[in-house]
């Protein structure tokens, strides 16, 4: 096979402009994740026994608007629950009945065994969030999702329909992600420096994964699947929920970050921007 150049590696890719065009992307990504989550499947025992001692991933961020919540929540539905810890951790915070979606059956089957080591009544499926089955709509006081899910849907309005078909009236959204900001830095660099992108319109497609997170685990890079990721912008983000008719409740930015996003900056640049951001909307009651 011919050495990979830079543009294979990596492309600039225009906004997906149908739902077919989505849907073929998302599948992409199903591929590349069911390689890439063969990090987690060797990190089962780690996150059973974290479970099992009772503990949550539960970030401070999202206890500091969450926990008045939580113990009104019977049910929680996670979209792009990968395998499931942060499902779990719900359910160590007291919630009863908690649900995950995934794409990658990889994650699907990591998070069926580790449910079956803790004996927990969770439920979980395979598929394309886009496709989370009616059976479900209007079963979730919460729907949870975030940390790192937002790029990987190439189809925000259709994501938005579903969270709101998801909620009861009266259930919540909520999202805790990276901050779109950080799309427009070279992350492996010592200082903040401009990647060239296009914060209004912007989609990519790839090889690799970044060393902080899964790095080469997921095999050769000529082997790998393409994974196509969107920079969504806030205001997208809150007026794909305000256009389903979903009450913004609360909206923040913070230096806090949830993985080693700029694993070489300098000290003294820390916290100078955003690296992530936390929303809470409400679906009105009938």
């Amino acid at each position: 096979m011919p050495d990979l150049t830079p543009d294979d590696i990596y492309r600039h890719e225009p906004m997906p402009q149908s739902q077919d065009e989505a849907r073929a992307r998302h599948e992409s990504n199903r591929a590349a994740w069911n390689e890439g989550a063969a990090m987690y499947t060797a990190g089962i025992d780690e996150a059973i026994a974290f479970l099992k001692a009772g503990q949550s991933n539960l970030h401070p961020v999202e206890r500091s608007y969450l926990a008045p919540l939580l113990p009104q929540v019977k049910t929680a539905i996670h979209l792009q629950c990968a395998s499931g810890r942060d499902t779990l951790s719900l359910w160590n915070e007291g919630v009863p009945r908690v649900i995950g979606v995934d794409i990658s059956d990889v994650h699907i089957a990591n998070a069926r065994q580790i449910t079956a080591a803790l004996n927990a009544p969770a439920e979980w499926y395979r598929c394309d969030l886009l496709d989370t089955p009616h059976e479900l709509d209007g079963a979730a006081d919460l729907v949870y999702t975030g940390r790192g899910a937002m790029c990987w849907i190439n189809d925000l309005d259709g994501w938005a329909g579903v969270v709101t078909r998801l909620l009861k009236p009266g259930g919540y959204l909520s999202l805790f992600d990276d901050h779109p900001a950080s799309w427009l830095f070279n992350l492996e660099a010592e200082t903040y420096q401009y990647d060239n992108i296009d914060f209004f319109n912007h989609a990519d497609s790839g090889l690799g994964w970044p060393s902080t997170y899964i790095g080469d685990q997921a095999g050769p890079l000529e082997q790998q699947s393409r994974k196509y990721e969107c920079l969504w912008p806030i205001a997208r983000i809150v007026q794909a929920l305000l256009e389903r008719g979903l009450v913004l409740r609360h909206l923040g930015e913070h230096p806090d970050p949830y993985w080693e996003v700029f694993p070489n900056l300098k000290p003294e640049l820390r916290g100078k921007i955003p690296l992530t951001f936390s929303l809470l909307a409400q679906k009105e009651r009938a």
